[in-house]
């Protein structure tokens, strides 16, 4: 099927007159999550970043250091797999000329993979569309969420936004993205998987006048409320005539979510002053009460959590399998009645699996847990109101002392992320270091960030901020972030640990608290290896999970949880 695909996909790149065609993960909103997987349907990779290079002898599927090694299971013979971070073949892409849908690419995009070297074409037609057929898939209405949910008004976030805009000395602001849009109006939808999010763009204008591009359907909801905050609603179809009508000499956009065909529109009649939103980083300073939910959230997911651990390390018939395990949990995080759904693809690997950093089990690669393996599961939930995401490392018999140490090792980082001093350590890639000194010691490294940005009931991954080599955003009171080092052994063992943290200011000092409250398997522990701090870190960790989570478990559960301290 695959290769049939391919092929009537080489016949319209010749049709158009082109050497290849690029095909990137995301839809016209830029967001981690789609409905409409066009890079799926062409290569089989599920993994949530990628973008492959379709040619007449060679395609090329480009992923970052956490697909590697699914890539090359899914996609087989007919890609060649690349790191997203090397540089393109110089051969095969010499004086060659790529098609691409300038609704899917920014041109920040576009010059980071391509630069100035390769010819590229706008084709308005997406190909993949052509030979699939594929269809929108229409979401819900949006809708309003409740004062207690938000903790401040939408009036008070535009009048931040229009402070920022005259300070800028801009007209307008073009919010592309649509994360960012639900944050300002406090509104949500369900256009993407995993994430609360409503598929919309919207224009500010520094006097306060706000035009809701979208869907009319989608408003529906909101039509009751729309004198408070909306000034127009514009149907998607009539962007351009929308701008040719606003009066202004500039614009701020987000370069990282703003279509090379929407830029083309906005340059024909606008000058761009600057491509950095900013409501990513106001976004990123949750507020008290974004915070307090978010702790009722992870409390409620915690007593799951634990609950699952406990299940699966004390059944006495192991066979089970990763999916039945995946189901489990599910069905534990479903008896809490504020639960909606996943905040993204479980992750439950066992044994070589663990290995496969973001790995998916399916029909095809389900395995049965067995008592040898050690069984990494990395979950989330959506909560009313709160987002989840955490990874614990799981065994179920003696295991050797290597895993043990290194298992260790990356419980070192773990808590050396946590109780970084953050005013010294004030960028994720200061923290970064000390997530992987101890891994380092041994010439051993994994290959993914230690912690990413996470939002308040929207996406899972939120930047700008994160713990990684790279990021140097300032870590501010209210951002929240997972920290999870770990350490994969391709074909053997995978190993991860995460909580989700937050930054609390007192008394002028910034430090992290934990929000994730779930055990961490001390069968995986050598405390040969932990300093006297580590340990007293550890055990007033699990005695906090305790506290938090004891009154909602039943007897066997909280005798094992106290064995736990």
């Amino acid at each position: 099927m695959k290769k049939t695909n391919l092929k009537k996909l080489y016949q319209l790149i010749s049709n158009y007159n082109l050497d290849g065609y690029i095909v990137p993960k995301n839809d016209s909103f830029f967001t981690e999550q789609v409905k409409n997987d066009r890079l799926l349907l062409i290569s089989n990779f599920s993994g949530s970043a990628g973008l492959a290079i379709i040619l007449k002898k060679k395609n090329y599927l480009f992923v970052d250091s956490r697909y590697t090694i699914q890539a090359k299971l899914e996609s087989g013979k007919d890609f060649k797999i690349v790191k997203i971070h090397e540089k393109l073949p110089k051969n095969e892409f010499k004086n060659i000329k790529l098609g691409f849908d300038p609704n899917l690419f920014t041109y920040n995009q576009l010059d980071y993979l391509f630069g100035k070297k390769i010819k590229l074409l706008p084709i308005k037609s997406n190909l993949i569309d052509h030979i699939f057929k594929t269809k929108e898939i229409l979401g819900k209405p949006f809708y309003s969420l409740p004062s207690y949910a938000t903790g401040e008004s939408h009036k008070k976030k535009v009048n931040l936004i229009s402070r920022y805009l005259k300070k800028k000395k801009a007209d307008f602001l073009y919010i592309s993205s649509p994360e960012n849009v639900a944050w300002l109006l406090n509104i949500r939808g369900s256009d993407t998987p995993f994430s609360p999010l409503p598929n919309c763009s919207l224009i500010l204008s520094k006097n306060k006048k706000l035009y809701l591009i979208t869907k009319k359907y989608k408003i529906k909801n909101l039509l009751r409320i729309k004198k408070l905050f909306l000034k127009q609603f514009i149907e998607e179809k009539n962007f351009k005539k929308l701008i040719n009508s606003l009066k202004g000499k500039n614009f701020i956009v987000d370069g990282n979510t703003l279509s090379v065909f929407n830029e083309n529109i906005i340059k024909s009649k606008f000058l761009i002053t600057n491509r950095i939103d900013p409501c990513y980083i106001f976004k990123a300073r949750k507020n008290t009460t974004e915070i307090k939910n978010m702790i009722q959230s992870h409390i409620a997911d915690g007593v799951a959590l634990t609950k699952f651990i406990f299940w699966i390390k004390n059944l006495k018939n192991k066979n089970i399998t990763e999916i039945e395990a995946e189901k489990k949990l599910e069905n534990f995080r479903k008896k809490n009645k504020k639960y909606l759904y996943p905040s993204f693809n479980t992750i439950a690997g066992a044994g070589s699996n663990g290995a496969i950093i973001h790995y998916r089990a399916s029909k095809k690669t389900n395995k049965i847990i067995k008592k040898k393996d050690i069984f990494l599961c990395d979950s989330g939930g959506q909560y009313e109101y709160g987002t989840t995401d955490v990874t614990r490392t799981i065994c179920f018999d003696k295991q050797p002392k290597k895993i043990r140490d290194i298992f260790t090792l990356v419980l070192k980082g773990h808590i050396a992320v946590v109780t970084s001093n953050i005013i010294k350590n004030n960028t994720g890639k200061k923290l970064d270091f000390h997530a992987r000194k101890f891994l380092k010691k041994y010439k051993l490294d994994y290959g993914h960030g230690t912690g990413h940005g996470v939002g308040y009931f929207l996406n899972v991954h939120e930047g700008p901020q994160s713990i990684s080599k790279f990021n140097q955003i300032k870590l501010q009171e209210g951002m929240i972030l997972s920290n999870e080092p770990g350490y994969y052994k391709e074909g053997k063992f995978g190993i991860r640990i995460e909580n989700l943290i937050y930054i609390v200011k007192q008394n002028k000092k910034l430090f992290f608290e934990n929000l994730t409250l779930a055990p961490i398997d001390k069968d995986l522990i050598n405390y040969k290896l932990l300093s006297h701090k580590e340990k007293d870190y550890l055990f007033n960790y699990h005695l906090l999970v305790y506290s938090k989570i004891s009154k909602y478990l039943n007897k066997n559960e909280k005798k094992w949880l106290i064995k736990n301290l």
